[in-house]
């Protein structure tokens, strides 16, 4: 294991993985913020019930 780190640059690579992991994070909340179930900021977006006209 310790061969790797002779080959690739260690301050650089974790850089790389943490961004990475930031920008793969930011993604998913943001797939999940566009979703209706999974939107927990502003709750679910329920349709208006539909009524009867008034003159049934």
């Amino acid at each position: 294991m310790w061969r790797i780190w002779l080959i690739f640059d260690p301050r650089r690579s974790l850089v790389a993985l943490f961004t990475f992991l930031l920008v793969l994070a930011l993604l998913i909340h943001f797939i999940l913020l566009s979703t209706d179930r999974f939107n927990w900021l502003d709750g679910p977006h329920k349709a208006p019930a539909v009524t009867a006209p008034a003159g049934s």
